[in-house]
């Protein structure tokens, strides 16, 4: 999901900051009193600022779909590519291979060769990255807006025919496994719970795969999969081009159709049934980890459908029970009963937010704790928080809270990484909904859900039988053959 490149990997450790603002992933508590202050003064504000970002959304005749967002904050432009292939579909038998096509786009094109797409955005002032999530594979760079035609034709170049030969291939694989064994297999908590989780608690294949590639998948890979892959995902009638930034909406529209309009669409196959039964029993794991100073502790619930009464509501719930340190979790496990010392949780945990998904998810959380505290005793501890949003009262104030939290988390969204945060919503609304002005709604719509929705969302998502618990232990693990146990 990252480049192998040092400088690459310390920019998207900026951009998953930055997404995580959703998630409520702050760097300091500061946010938290912050947030605090504006619920109590909720109440005193008649008029608040209105939240709208300028969309103008169009679709060429080969199928790209095109937003343009006009900012003319500061004089920089975000261009962002966004194909509709994550690791959430790959094919069959060659787990990672979303991922490993990722790393394939930077191998060259018609007109770059190898690496110089990367050498182009930095000789021009700018900064690149690009990630492989769920639903989507995403390229974006953000340059200084003159620049702007330059990074639209060198995207074209790539979109338009990649230079896919065994020697990258082979060089890529490489890449990839020891980004495996760097980032999960050797790292303490590695893929802890990001990416274990969904293969223990979700049960269609493709909801459930190691989303970053067995290596013998990934060895397996052969140059007729990267071509076929190509023709298949990476068509301009499977892609939206979004620009964020100083820009004017004609000028901008006539250089992405200069550049993308001639390119060839693609005949795109059935998109794979992801259903995920409804969930009857609680689902207990553990796994090992040899590196692990202490145990770890996360539990999962999967999510209602999306963009559904239900899923406005676990927004709420989330913000209530995990987000910022007035949460319940927080205050229950941290400052009451000292099982740990942090709280993470969320939606689309630790890979995004709740909106840039198309599909089945979990609502997440997780920490680390001291050997002394039982996996009973913490189980009862988070039975007793949910207990408060099934069984008591929800007091408005509350809810308010995490209005005013969720609110101040999509201002920051919109704001973050020069607009990269907004321009990935718009992609993502345009991909998933085909309506990238989807992004004015999103306000109205948690504010439409009302304690009693809350109750009942809690009562059918947060209940027992929906359930994934996954430990970690410390250690080897006492008789070889699978970490996946207790089914």
């Amino acid at each position: 999901m990252l480049l192998d490149n040092t400088a690459l990997r310390l920019l998207l450790s900026t951009l998953l900051l930055s997404l995580g603002v959703l998630q409520g992933c702050k760097p300091n508590n500061n946010d938290d009193t912050l947030a605090n202050q504006l619920a109590d003064k909720a109440s005193e504000v008649s008029s608040p600022v209105s939240f709208n970002v300028p969309v103008h959304y169009s679709t060429l005749d080969n199928g790209l779909k095109v937003v343009i967002s006009p900012d003319t904050t500061s004089p920089v432009a975000v261009v962002g590519v966004y194909y509709h292939i994550g690791f959430r579909i790959e094919p069959k038998d060659r787990t990672g291979f979303a991922h490993l096509f990722e790393h394939m786009m930077f191998q060259g094109s018609e007109n770059l060769g190898k690496m110089e797409f990367i050498s182009l955005v930095q000789n021009n002032g700018g900064v690149l990255n690009g990630s492989t999530r769920f639903d989507y594979t995403n390229y974006f760079e953000i340059v200084p807006a003159h620049k702007l035609e330059t990074m639209l034709w060198a995207e074209a170049d790539r979109m338009r025919g990649l230079a896919i030969t065994q020697e990258n291939l082979t060089n890529q694989q490489g890449v990839v496994k020891n980004e495996v064994k760097v980032n999960v297999l050797n790292q303490p908590y590695g893929g802890f719970p990001w990416l274990d989780m969904p293969q223990y608690a979700f049960n269609n294949w493709y909801n459930s795969h190691n989303f970053y590639g067995d290596l013998a998948d990934l060895d397996a890979a052969t140059l007729e999969d990267v071509n076929d892959f190509f023709k298949q995902y990476y068509a301009p009638n499977n892609a939206v081009v979004v620009v964020v930034g100083d820009v004017d909406i004609d000028h901008t529209l006539t250089l992405i159709k200069n550049y993308f309009a001639d390119i060839p669409s693609a005949p795109m196959a059935a998109k794979p049934d992801l259903t995920e039964l409804r969930q009857e029993q609680e689902k207990r794991f553990n796994k090992f980890d040899k590196l692990a100073p202490k145990p770890a502790f996360a539990l999962a619930y999967k999510m209602p459908p999306r963009n559904t009464p239900e899923y406005f509501a676990m927004g709420i719930i989330d913000q209530l029970l995990v987000q910022g340190s007035d949460s319940l979790m927080h205050q229950e496990l941290v400052k009451n009963k000292q099982i740990t010392g942090d709280v993470g949780g969320g939606i689309n945990y630790l890979l995004g937010n709740m909106f840039n998904y198309d599909g089945p998810m979990l609502w997440m959380s997780s920490f680390t704790h001291d050997e002394q505290h039982s996996q009973q005793a913490i189980i009862s501890a988070v039975d007793g928080v949910i207990a408060q949003l099934s069984e008591m009262p929800i007091p408005q104030e509350s809810i308010d809270r995490a209005l005013v939290k969720l609110r101040s988390a999509l201002f920051d969204e919109v704001d973050s990484f020069y607009g990269f945060g907004k321009l990935d919503l718009l992609a993502s609304f345009a991909l998933f909904d085909n309506n990238p002005a989807r992004i004015n709604e999103l306000e109205a719509q948690f504010k439409a859900v009302t304690p009693e929705l809350i109750k009942s969302t809690v009562k059918e998502y947060l209940r027992a039988t929906n359930r994934t618990i996954l430990t970690v232990t410390p250690g080897e693990e006492p008789v070889a053959g699978t970490n996946k146990q207790g089914e």
